[in-house]
């Protein structure tokens, strides 16, 4: 306006001119024309014809032009010419009814830019109903177009992302009644707008849900918090999916609820991840009580440990209590709680795996047997933990030394019914020609003290004595027949694989007295010719010596170590353990039989294992080795001559 004011004081010649024209025709011109120019108002007055009569000076101003131009506005650039076409119907049509309108057009301003207006023009009658004069009002509505066009905009983008949002958007009236959903929730539901206006998009709801839901709605009414609830909804192909509906009331500045938005959002993947994540820990925990076993994590840095209830369980702890290195050591054997110290030196240094196998000592003084294997990670933070499994294997480790001890006892009833069986028999072969020969014996000294002596006589009977001799040789290399005579039965044979046959036979019994097997066996050896069954009693024999070796050893751990390899005309088999070594008083002397070390050995086994690779036109020897423990090792050449032994 002062813009407007300024260029009024500068045009005040033409104005004075401009305003005798417009309250020319019979207009009265003092009071009034003062009047209508100091309105802040934009006003014209026009006749029947729509021929201009009167404007005021600030829609004089405002538009810039004389009034002379203003007259013939429908000839002039006044109106703009996309909107002059229905400024001349709004007129047509009010000339025809004589009845006032209102109308929105944009005019050229002064500056030569259009500007929306909005016109409204009032018809004026006489005292008989003639139409006299038309009286317009003009408004620079620029602005109010631009804040309309601006906000129209962003009602577009709104509703744009509203539809586009991948979830269902609806809004309701302050008493639930719904009064709008986006184009997701009814092009999933298939219903129209109309349809699921107020309670109808209840229709989609699975029938079992119905209730709940409206129950809860009603409460969040009531209580006016946000709230989320989940529910079963139908899709418009008819399968039902899980939603989880989430509402917000929109308050006024009273603080009262004017309006209800929510979302619904498809949970139904994470649902049935969930129900599948469920029924898998329950499965993992049912097998676990089953298997007797208990899960654990172990975060080195900060010494936290996490157990799962079976752990409780077999440690006979209250759930939930906190777990620390003191409280599982009051549990351990006293033998075993080197292993706590052990197990923190290893993880300390990053070892990624941890295996043990300790005892437990309950408080009632039951002994448990338990297996703990552990595999280390990092988490995203770089911390290091253990994750791992402790078993109960305290019946299997039962059912071990009960199977040990009967195969114990039934080889030693079986060695003592062997021997007493061996006995009987010896004795029975034997006794017969040795009574021969003492009765003989006898009988020729009665005839050589008989006078005369009987010399003939003598001389039968001294051949009878030497038949009954040679009877008792017989027997004896019959017997000698009958248990070392044996045709070695030669075939074929890959040592790798005999070994491993030895092994697989061997592992259980191993396992029960704590001893680990490494094995390292090469591929493709030379075939050998030898005796199957004879070249596995060897290796089986080898494998239990070395155990055996381990018996006693504390301090280390108990290994095995069995290799294979060829090295031009033999192929060899070492077994090397870590027990307590060679006893310099034998030497040589182990191989040859009653040479034992064992407290209830026979002295046996390794002068047969001789025997047999020896028969085999191989060798076999033991050395010292540099650390704990001793090496035995068989060589067998190729080819191989099968001969009796």
């Amino acid at each position: 306006m002062a813009e407007l004011t300024d260029r009024r004081s500068k045009r005040l010649g033409s104005a004075q001119a401009d305003r005798a024209l417009a309250f020319g025709n019979g207009v009265d011109g003092g009071y009034l024309r003062e009047l209508l120019d100091s309105i802040p108002a934009l006003v014209a007055s026009l006749n029947p014809k729509w021929e201009v009569e009167f404007v005021n000076q600030p829609l004089l101003d405002y538009l810039g032009k004389p009034f002379h131009v203003l007259k013939d506005w429908q000839r002039s650039d006044v109106v703009h010419p996309d909107d002059l076409s229905i400024a001349v119907h709004n007129i047509d049509l009010a000339s025809r009814t004589g009845e006032s309108f209102d109308m929105e057009v944009r005019c050229r301003r002064y500056d030569n830019t259009f500007h929306w207006f909005q016109i409204r023009a009032v018809s004026l009658h006489d005292h008989v109903g003639n139409l006299t004069r038309w009286s317009m009002h003009m408004v620079d509505i620029e602005e109010r177009k631009r804040s309309e066009e601006a906000l129209e905009s962003t009602g577009r983008d709104l509703r744009l992302a509203i539809n586009t949002m991948p979830v269902l958007a609806w809004s309701t009236k302050p008493d639930g009644e719904a009064d709008f959903f986006n184009e997701h929730f009814l092009t999933y539901t298939g219903l129209s707008p109309e349809g699921a206006a107020g309670w109808g998009w209840t229709a989609a709801l699975h029938p079992d849900d119905r209730a709940p839901l409206a129950t809860y709605w009603q409460t969040l009414l009531a209580e006016g918090g946000t709230g989320e609830f989940e529910a079963r909804m139908r899709r418009s192909d008819g399968e039902y999916r899980y939603f989880l509906f989430r509402a917000d009331p929109l308050r006024n500045n009273d603080g009262k609820i004017v309006k209800w938005y929510g979302t619904n959002t498809d949970i139904n993947d994470r649902k049935n991840a969930e129900e599948q994540l469920r029924r898998s820990e329950a499965f993992l925990t049912e097998a676990q009580r089953l298997a007797r076993i208990g899960r654990f994590t172990w975060r080195v840095a900060t010494a936290e440990i996490w157990w799962s209830n079976e752990m409780y369980a077999m440690f006979e702890f209250e759930f939930g209590r906190t777990i620390t290195f003191d409280l599982i050591a009051s549990r351990l054997h006293p033998d075993d709680l080197r292993y706590v110290a052990d197990m923190n030196q290893r993880a300390n240094a990053a070892m990624s795996d941890l295996e043990y196998e300790h005892r437990l000592v309950m408080p009632n003084g039951e002994v448990k047997y338990m297996h703990l294997i552990a595999h280390s990670r990092r988490d995203s933070d770089g911390t290091l933990e253990y994750i791992g499994a402790v078993q109960d294997v305290t019946q299997r480790r039962r059912a071990e030394e009960a199977l040990a001890k009967a195969r114990q006892e039934l080889a030693n009833v079986t060695k003592a019914t062997s021997l007493g069986v061996l006995t009987a028999s010896i004795a029975h072969e034997v006794n017969q020609p040795l009574a021969g020969i003492i009765t003989n014996a006898s009988t020729c000294l009665r005839m050589l003290d008989g006078n005369p002596p009987n010399v003939d006589g003598a001389r039968e009977t001294a051949r009878r004595t030497i038949r009954d001799g040679n009877r008792a040789a017989d027997v004896i290399a019959r017997l000698r027949s009958l248990f070392g005579q044996r045709k070695i039965i030669a075939e074929p044979l890959d040592l790798s694989e005999v070994a491993r046959e030895v092994i697989f036979m061997s592992v259980g019994e191993l396992q029960g007295k704590f001893v680990r097997l490494d094995e390292e066996l090469a591929a493709d050896l030379p075939l050998v010719q030898a005796d199957r069954i004879q070249i596995q009693q060897v290796i089986l024999n080898l494998l239990r010596n070395a155990a055996d070796a381990m018996d006693r050893v504390t301090d280390r751990v108990k290994v095995i170590q069995i290799t294979t390899a060829f090295d031009g005309g033999h192929v060899s088999l070492a077994v090397r353990d870590a027990g307590v070594g060679l006893d310099p008083i034998f030497g040589e002397t182990i191989f040859e039989a009653f040479n034992t070390t064992k407290p209830n050995g026979m002295g046996i086994g390794l002068s047969v294992s001789r025997s047999i690779v020896t028969a085999h036109q191989g060798r076999i020897w033991a050395e010292q080795n540099d650390g704990p423990g001793a090496t035995f090792t068989l060589a067998l050449p190729i080819p191989l001559r099968t001969e009796a032994y």
